[in-house]
């Protein structure tokens, strides 16, 4: 399998929703509850600062996405945030990790200064061992932070990368 990482485009948008609502279903990484159809798809993928995905070459399919806009406003304005979400069937294949290359990249182009991730759920284990490969640093831990779909209450980590030379 061959994996490229670029722009979304407006014919991505099906697949898209797709692989985030198998994220969100889950209920074990993201915080969103509701689902996304066409049309809330738009409006959400529409209002971010750039949307990568991740496409087999040979196939064509649509095997992961991310979503990247600021975490803040005004003098925090600078700080970005981003999703990832890759398909249950794709995962382990490097999918997840070329994604979040490619958003750094983009962050530094879009003048960013820092990546934050401000609830990357602990039992994430997979998240968690790229984000440290890639430099990311913990930046403590949130007990309860996050509500599981059994009920309980997991604690969450959030990770920052300088986006600069700077730390």
């Amino acid at each position: 399998m061959q994996i490229r990482i670029r722009k979304q485009k407006k014919t991505d948008l099906l697949a898209m929703c797709s692989v985030w609502n198998e994220i969100v279903e889950s209920g074990d990484a993201f915080p969103q509850t509701s689902k996304l159809d066409i049309h809330t798809g738009s409006v959400f993928f529409g209002e971010q600062s750039y949307c990568g995905v991740a496409e087999d070459t040979e196939t064509g399919e649509l095997l992961g996405l991310y979503i990247l806009h600021p975490n803040n406003v005004g003098r925090c304005g600078h700080i970005c945030n981003a999703s990832y979400a890759v398909r249950a069937a794709a995962r382990g294949k490097g999918a997840g990790e070329l994604l979040v290359r490619d958003c750094i990249v983009q962050a530094r182009q879009l003048g960013f200064r820092i990546l934050q991730f401000n609830a990357v759920v602990k039992t994430n284990t997979a998240a968690r061992r790229l984000y440290q490969k890639l430099g990311f640093a913990e930046l403590g831990e949130i007990p309860g932070g996050f509500h599981m779909p059994d009920g309980r209450y997991e604690s969450i980590i959030p990770y920052y990368l300088p986006l600069t030379g700077e730390k």
